[in-house]
C-alpha cells in the first residue's frame, strides 16, 4: 500500500508545472512559445533567466521532495526510486495540461541528488561542459543524463538504484529525439540563439 501511496505521490508532484505557472504570469504559454516543451529550458529563453532558473529549482525540487516522502514510508531501496520516477513521468506527462509537459531533465536532477549525490555531481559537471563546448542545451541534457547511469552503475550502490538512472536516461534520450533530428539536420538552436 505504501508503494503505491508513493507512487501517486510522486506522480502529482511531478506533475505541478511549475515553468508553466511562471510562464502564464508573464503572460506567456509555454505550449505555444519557443519549442512548446513545457519545462525549465523553454521558460528560460520566453520568459527570461529568472523565471527559467526559479522554474529549474522548482522543477528539481518537486523531483527531490518525492525521493524524501517516499524514504519516510518505506525502508526498502527500491520505493524511493519508484517515487523519483513517478515524479520524472509526472513532470513529463502531467495530468494538468493534457499529458503534455517538459522533458525530465530538472525533475530527475532533484531525484538523484538526494539517491545518488556524487553521480549526480559528475552528470552535472558531463552537462555543463557539454553545453559550454556545444552550446546546445539538448546535447548537455542527453550526456549528463548517460553519464548519470554509467557512473551510478560503476558504483556500489543497490541494484534498484542502479536501474533507476539507466530507466531515467532512456526516457530523457527518449523524449529528445526530435532534438536530435533537428541535431542532425543542423537546425538545432544554440544557447544564445534567437527564436
Amino acid at each position: 500500500m505504501n508503494e503505491l501511496a508513493v507512487v501517486a505521490f510522486g506522480y502529482l508532484a511531478g506533475s505541478i508545472p511549475f515553468s508553466f505557472l511562471l510562464a502564464r504570469r508573464r503572460g506567456i504559454d509555454l505550449r505555444h512559445a519557443g519549442s512548446g516543451n513545457v519545462g525549465a529550458a523553454n521558460a528560460l529563453r520566453t520568459s527570461g533567466v529568472p523565471n527559467g532558473v526559479i522554474a529549474f529549482v522548482l522543477d528539481a525540487a518537486k523531483g527531490a521532495v518525492a525521493v524524501l516522502v517516499a524514504q519516510r514510508l518505506s525502508a526498502e531501496p527500491a520505493t524511493p526510486v519508484a517515487g523519483g520516477l513517478a515524479s520524472i513521468i509526472g513532470h513529463i506527462y502531467p495530468v494538468w495540461l493534457g499529458f503534455r509537459g517538459g522533458k525530465g531533465v530538472a525533475t530527475a536532477g532533484g531525484v538523484f541528488a538526494v539517491l545518488t549525490p556524487v553521480a549526480l555531481g559528475i552528470a552535472a559537471a558531463v552537462f555543463v561542459l557539454a553545453i559550454w563546448v556545444t552550446r546546445y542545451v539538448s546535447v548537455g541534457s542527453m550526456a549528463a543524463a548517460v553519464t548519470l547511469a554509467v557512473t551510478t552503475a560503476a558504483m556500489d550502490m543497490p541494484a534498484a538504484v542502479t536501474v533507476g538512472p539507466v530507466i531515467t536516461a532512456v526516457i530523457i534520450v527518449h523524449r529528445h529525439r526530435e532534438n536530435l533530428a533537428r541535431l542532425i539536420a543542423g537546425t538545432e538552436r544554440r544557447v544564445g540563439q534567437r527564436l
